[in-house]
């Protein structure tokens, strides 16, 4: 295969590097998103003393702030991508998370490192969101889901070993090394996009940002109640998970005495979900996107009750080998959830899907800051508070599953 190919997308000829390299610069550029929050974990007692934090709960803000950024960053680079192009709207972004990287890296205020990580997580969007379109672009139908699958696999891969990569770095140098490590990671893909990767979205084809169409197109995805219960429900789903990130550290090192093994034991409640994402595919191919859903969040609401019920009766603190189980068996559930019900939100939206996609996961991405936030305030050093997350969250999610999928057969109908 030769170093660019090119396909026919829309009437026009766009270029694109060969497959291996287009799926290793890819990847590169979306783990950023999973790095910058997991390689964290270790470094939270570090953190804490060298800021000087007293109120473990203001740990949690570390993985609070860089989402809060992201959602603000995720509505801006949708349409931006549309109006100046893909490849800019990347290259702006990570130039945006350097800046972040840098306050983070010399402050010496918990304000300051907060205000770094919002920065971060605003310039993150632009690779997370704007990759997605310049892919889109490339490749259609079938095609592009064969390379999102491979680019998936490798960001899979990254929540499992972030945690170990943080760690390897704590052992040799300080925690604000683990920064310079991120940026690293962001000066290599921008400058290997900018020097490799052609833009995919000709002149003719650009949006130019008009606010009155973009009001307009906001007010239509907001009044599909269909898509905005699928929203509520992401936000559950992700606000979970990002109770379980918040409170790791402290669950595995601080309740459970597991010293430096912590990011071992962290990848491997990580397996469970990249199996069954790996399987989704063929899966939903069989039973359907709702089935998929229902059961996931079925199996997920069952078993973080009984995980809720176990620690009730052990004080707080089930046996470690129950409480890797069943974590296990929860966040299987995960990566089922948000793959479907993704296309499910997305499905109604038509020519839409571009700024559709950014409302989506903007808005989704806060509620799960207000959810997680609120249930961190009420960690105890016990595994109660993040299996009373998880059923409530599971349950709101059934909800809004059943509000939503009503909604979208009435729409059909009519």
């Amino acid at each position: 295969m030769s170093l660019l190919d090119s396909q026919s997308t829309t009437g026009t000829q766009v270029k694109r590097l060969a497959e291996k390299e287009l799926v290793a610069l890819f990847a590169l550029m979306m783990s950023l998103t999973a790095l910058s929050m997991d390689a964290m974990l270790p470094a939270f007692p570090n953190i804490a003393e060298s800021l000087a934090i007293v109120d473990y709960q203001k740990t949690q803000w570390i993985v609070s702030a860089m989402i809060l950024g992201m959602v603000f960053g995720e509505i801006v680079f949708g349409p931006l991508s549309d109006a100046i192009g893909r490849k800019k709207s990347i290259l702006l972004g990570i130039c945006i998370y350097i800046i972040g990287s840098l306050v983070a890296l010399a402050a010496s205020s918990i304000e300051v490192f907060l205000l770094g990580r919002v920065i971060q997580g605003f310039g993150v969007a632009g690779p997370k969101i704007a990759s997605r379109a310049l892919i889109r672009d490339m490749y259609k139908g079938a095609a592009m889901a064969r390379i999102m699958s491979f680019v998936m696999m490798v960001f899979i891969l990254v929540p499992m070993l972030a945690p170990s990569i943080g760690q390897l770095v704590l052992q040799v140098a300080d925690w604000r090394w683990i920064f310079g490590l991120l940026m690293t990671q962001a000066t290599i893909a921008g400058v290997w996009l900018l020097l490799r990767q052609p833009e995919t979205l000709s002149k003719e084809n650009l949006i130019p940002l008009n606010r009155k169409r973009l009001v307009a197109d906001v007010r239509i995805i907001l009044s599909r109640r269909d898509v905005m219960a699928f929203t509520v429900l992401l936000g559950c789903i992700f606000g979970a998970l990002m109770l379980y990130i918040s409170t790791a550290q402290s669950i595995f090192q601080d309740v459970y005495n597991t010293g430096d093994r912590f990011p071992l034991f962290f990848g491997m409640l990580a397996i469970g979900s990249s199996i069954i994402n790996f399987s989704n595919g063929k899966i939903v191919l069989r039973v359907g996107m709702l089935r998929c859903v229902i059961g996931a969040l079925s199996v997920m609401f069952s078993t973080a009750f009984i995980l809720l019920i176990v620690a009730l009766f052990f004080d707080g603190v089930p046996p470690f080998i129950v409480f890797m189980g069943l974590g296990m068996v929860m966040f299987s559930c995960l990566g089922m959830v948000f793959g479907n019900v993704n296309a499910m939100a997305m499905e109604p939206l038509g020519s839409m899907a571009g700024l559709g996609a950014s409302l989506i996961s903007s808005l989704s991405s806060l509620i799960a800051i207000v959810l997680a936030t609120v249930a961190g305030q009420f960690y105890n050093f016990t595994v109660i508070p993040l299996a009373s997350g998880f059923v409530i969250f599971s349950i709101i999610a059934l909800v809004m599953l059943w509000y939503g999928y009503n909604d979208s057969q009435r729409h059909t109908e009519e």
